[in-house]
């Protein structure tokens, strides 16, 4: 089935732009701990009102379905403090917006997570956490067994060029799983995706210690194509997804090229971010704080410039969240036969695509992009436990693999 949990990646205050967290030094990767030790993240966002605030974090265990757990305290799962302040920031500079940009390094050695699982990050102010900023996902692992994965064409002829299906076997080792259905519990993204992602996926059959997940029924995914690319890393040196811009003393409006609904033109293979995006520039040493802002329009054209029956289209990548939020909804325009959207965005590299919202929610077959099941995609593999005397789930595995090994310049 689909995960379709309250969603703990969500920014609560207009005046907060570019909420990020990521593994040190990799802006794409999903934030996994592991409890062995050794990996560091970093937390990092701006203030559009660019003053000073006080600013505070917190960890928040949660079960493997993202709901706080409620019968342990913070003292069960974190060593050193439960709260602590963000110390670190620095006003802009160069850029015609003015900000605050703040970041921190965690965890950091007062505040350290104990067990693993799955935790919401919340940022708060002035130590009152009713004063929620944002919240971001981290996933604490301890190693306690082992996946492993491909990723495959389906066997059956209906979506046998539009799907990809992850085959895998977790191998539990010395744990003791005597109940596998009821004590393991495996989650499966797609491309770090918690909208679409897939959960409650029973083993086809246990052998021992090692779980099979090989029914075609389970882990499907449309296969999607690869992701539209908007390059914002110079405002004044547009690149070539840019159609043409407005300059003022204070601000920058920048349009992309109008774009088509994909879902009948041919694959092509090319590197891209699967969703993700990277704060960086051409021009600036540090674009933390000296990268700027645009207002940034996108326009899409669909068939014969008519509106989707009853459906809406938002626009959507890791810096949306997701989300489908009136900000992210684009509007058709009756003149133009074109749906729109402006953005507030800082300066980088981000990959998108268009979602479908019918009355049934999202639509996870990329209607407006089209499926083939060669394109690349990553898959992470979750697998939790939770013995019948544990009163939260544990973490014990994250297993990735990657769709496809080969890089061809062109596929059909």
């Amino acid at each position: 089935m689909f995960c379709n949990a309250q969603n703990p990646e969500k920014v609560y205050k207009s005046n907060i732009a570019t909420a990020q967290f990521f593994e040190f030094g990799n802006q794409s990767k999903i934030p996994v701990y592991n409890l062995a030790g050794g990996t560091k993240f970093q937390l990092q966002f701006d203030d559009l009102d660019a003053d000073y605030k006080n600013y505070y974090y917190m960890y928040v265990l949660c079960d493997y379905n993202w709901k706080p757990v409620q019968n342990v305290t913070a003292f069960d799962y974190m060593k050193g403090f439960t709260q602590n302040r963000i110390n670190t920031y620095r006003y802009s500079s160069i850029s015609l917006k003015r900000y605050t940009h703040y970041q921190a390094v965690l965890p950091e050695q007062n505040s350290v997570p104990i067990k693993s699982g799955n935790y919401i990050l919340k940022i708060y102010t002035d130590g009152d956490t009713a004063n929620l900023v944002f919240t971001k996902r981290l996933l604490v692992v301890e190693a306690k067994a082992s996946v492993n994965a491909s990723v495959n064409q389906l066997l059956g002829a209906l979506n046998f060029n539009t799907y990809q299906k992850v085959r895998f076997t977790v191998t539990t080792g010395d744990l003791n799983a005597f109940s596998a259905a009821q004590q393991i519990k495996v989650v499966v993204l797609q491309n770090n995706r918690w909208d679409i992602a897939q959960i409650d996926i029973a083993p086809t059959f246990v052998n021992g210690t090692v779980l099979n997940y090989s029914n075609e029924n389970i882990a499907q995914f449309a296969a999607g194509k690869e992701w539209r690319w908007c390059d914002l890393q110079s405002f004044r040196i547009q690149s070539d997804r840019v159609d043409h811009a407005d300059y003022g003393k204070t601000f920058t409006n920048l349009y992309m090229a109008t774009d088509l609904d994909r879902s009948v033109q041919r694959y092509v293979y090319f590197p891209d971010y699967n969703g993700s995006f990277s704060i960086r520039t051409f021009e600036n040493i540090n674009p933390e704080w000296q990268a700027d802002y645009a207002t940034v329009k996108f326009t899409l054209a669909p068939p014969e410039g008519k509106p989707y029956s009853k459906k809406n289209v938002y626009l959507a990548g890791q810096f949306t969240n997701y989300e489908l939020d009136e900000k992210y909804k684009m509007q058709y325009n009756d003149s133009t036969g074109l749906y729109e959207v402006s953005i507030y965005m800082k300066q980088g590299y981000y990959s998108y695509t268009y979602s479908l919202v019918g009355e049934n929610g999202l639509d996870k077959t990329n209607p407006l992009e089209g499926n083939y099941w060669e394109t690349e995609n990553n898959y992470t593999i979750l697998v939790y436990y939770k013995s019948f005397t544990d009163r939260v789930d544990q973490l014990i595995s994250v297993g990735q693999v990657n769709s496809r090994r080969d890089r061809p310049g062109l596929s059909f």
